[in-house]
């Protein structure tokens, strides 16, 4: 089998990926051609049980227990409100998330380490004559054996990163789950001039959390998922261009 037959689906495979991601391209560019010169577009308000891709949260639940009740009483666990609690409990309440995420991490490694290893046998005479007995016309060999080896590595690493974001985005309650957690999603968008910053805050919420003020704290938020970034004029600038992250991802140098 030739190279070249053995190749050719690897070569078409490549070829395929790389139109569609040229097609793919071509359409975005079109439509961000159309916004040259207008401010981008913010996006319309959906249901987002609605949303391509959406599936309902699946958590391991506690057996159910019987609900009891306390006779002659005026108040229930976990009320913050006389006659009704206004705390977010069911589908369709909203509920403010105070996001605020501060995260800093220092990393330093550094490692050396070497080594030297030298090797030197031999016989200066044999039974006290420089000739081999057997041949006396042959000298004896001074070093049979000589080896030298040096190997040393110094390696070093360092991180740094520091994350800092203070907010608040209300969210709406999506679902709620058989033990009484409720499943939260919010987006927030913001325009300024012609770029558009964006939060997302999603995940599962303990009733017994909510404070009495309708919020919460992103703390307190099981398998939180919070993305904050944007789009418009000045993200376009800082990524680089389609062309290049093709290349970023299939030349192995």
């Amino acid at each position: 089998m030739s190279y070249r037959a053995k190749f050719s689906p690897l070569l078409r495979s490549a070829a395929c990926g790389l139109a569609m991601t040229s097609l793919m391209s071509g359409c975005a560019a079109l439509d961000r051609l159309k916004l040259i010169g207008e401010q981008p577009p913010l996006s319309a308000i959906e249901n987002p049980t609605a949303a391509p891709g959406y599936k309902p949260v699946q958590m391991p639940m506690p057996m159910a227990q019987p609900a009891s009740y306390n006779p002659n009483s005026l108040w229930r666990n976990g009320s913050r409100a006389f006659f009704k609690d206004q705390r977010a409990h069911q589908v369709g309440d909203i509920l403010t998330v105070k996001v605020k995420i501060t995260d800093k991490a220092t990393v330093e490694n550094e490692t050396s380490r070497s080594r030297k290893n030298s090797e030197d046998s031999g016989v200066d005479n044999f039974f006290g004559k420089t000739k081999l007995p057997i041949f006396s016309s042959v000298n004896v060999p001074g070093k049979i054996l000589t080896a030298d080896s040096t190997a040393s590595s110094d390696g070093k690493g360092s991180i740094d990163r520091k994350d800092e974001i203070t907010t608040n985005v209300a969210g709406v309650v999506t679902q709620v789950l058989p033990n009484g957690n409720l499943v939260l999603e919010g987006k927030q968008e913001v325009r300024v001039n012609f770029e558009v910053r964006e939060l997302i805050v999603a995940g599962i919420v303990r009733p017994e959390d909510i404070e009495s003020d309708n919020t919460i704290d992103s703390t307190k938020i099981a398998q939180a998922r919070i993305a904050y970034g944007g789009r418009g004029q000045i993200t376009d600038v800082q990524q680089p261009r389609y062309g290049q992250q093709v290349l970023d991802v299939l030349l192995p140098f």
